[in-house]
């Protein structure tokens, strides 16, 4: 358990309604620009990373599977013949190592066996099955990390990449700062996209008075019917040191706003501390508070207010072999499995007992 014994200092952090971009002023504008600009990517023939985005997004929504499986089918082929040419010719692939690997994963599978996400409900819990998310890297996600702010590393994966350009949905200001939404190459959310505040300030993945308050402002202005923020702080399975929050639209409330939870006024206890606010100054002051004492956190930047989950630093605790890395999503209660086994058989009280020991 944890004790916040830490004296905040009074916050001025001013929200108006911000000027919102074309994109994110409906929910139908925002569908038409997420689905366009996957089509226009995949016609556009880029090489495996591109591919891999577009197929893993696809593959997460029906209606755009239904729109894109014929021409991924199509492209699919063309990379494999590429490849496997390439390879068999003793020849270089320029491509990243990592991307490489995910498509010879896919290339064993075989395109026609691919299967599309696939949810249920556990309990309160939101349980799905992602075979292709299953693919990504781990990269950073099984290392033991603190709480404490690394500085950010120009020579590090960041989103200033000159090859992420590519896989920007949009840019432009956004409530007052220069902003870039890129989308998530292995989504496990809808709509699931990468929000930048000031990208080329390369600020680290810490949060700051301004940039809560900047989240709090996008997120309050948001016209799209479930358009949310999340964040992972260090230590909270943040992959990436380059300041980001997630954006994405829930059709169905996640599980951590259930009215039956006692930090929504309800009687039964959430698996680990989770804190509700509606005010951005008395957020702040609770999350300053967590910096204070080095305890991770993972944020949920809702219609109904701020959630902030405190937590375990990642790698500190052994954790159930189908865990593959809890950040905000599971801690909110959606929950991602790649084993058609786990997503068969996984119990409301298994993961409630995950749950538990992330608690501080």
């Amino acid at each position: 358990m944890y004790f916040l014994g830490y004296a905040c200092a009074t916050i001025a952090i001013v929200c108006s309604m911000p000027k919102l971009p074309a994109a994110l002023r409906t929910l139908t504008a925002l569908e038409r620009t997420f689905a366009d600009g996957l089509a226009t990517m995949l016609a556009q023939h880029h090489g495996l990373g591109v591919y891999i985005l577009v197929l893993a997004n696809a593959a997460y929504d029906a209606a755009l599977w239904a729109r894109l499986a014929a021409p991924l089918a199509l492209r699919h082929a063309e990379l494999a013949a590429s490849v496997t040419r390439t390879l068999r010719l003793g020849g270089r692939l320029e491509e990243p190592e990592d991307d490489v690997l995910v498509f010879l994963k896919l290339l064993a599978i075989g395109f026609e066996n691919l299967q599309t996400m696939r949810s249920r409900r556990a309990g309160p819990w939101d349980l799905a099955f992602n075979p292709i998310r299953a693919l990504r890297p781990p990269r950073m996600s099984g290392a033991k990390i603190d709480a404490r702010s690394r500085p950010f590393d120009p020579t590090g994966f960041h989103f200033n990449r000159p090859f992420l350009a590519r896989e920007i949905l949009w840019e432009g200001e956004l409530a007052g700062k220069a902003a870039r939404l890129l989308y998530n190459k292995f989504p496990f959310a809808r709509l699931h996209g990468l929000l930048l505040p000031e990208p080329a300030r390369e600020l680290p993945q810490s949060l700051t008075p301004e940039m809560h308050g900047w989240a709090w402002e996008v997120r309050a202005g948001a016209a799209v019917p479930g358009f949310c923020l999340a964040y992972n702080s260090q230590g909270a399975q943040a992959s990436v040191n380059h300041l980001h929050f997630q954006s994405f639209v829930q059709t169905q409330p996640l599980p951590l706003r259930d009215p039956g939870f006692s930090h929504n006024g309800g009687v039964d206890a959430y698996p680990l501390p989770c804190r509700r606010f509606g005010d951005v100054a008395e957020a702040w002051c609770h999350i300053d508070g967590l910096h204070a004492l080095a305890i991770p956190y993972n944020l949920v930047y809702t219609g109904d207010g701020l959630y902030v989950l405190a937590r375990a630093p990642q790698g500190s605790r052994a954790l159930a072999s189908w865990n593959c890395g809890f950040a905000w999503s599971e801690l909110a209660g959606a929950i991602t499995v790649f084993s058609q086994d786990e997503f068969d058989r996984l119990s409301e009280a298994e993961i409630a007992a995950e749950l538990a020991k992330l608690a501080p």
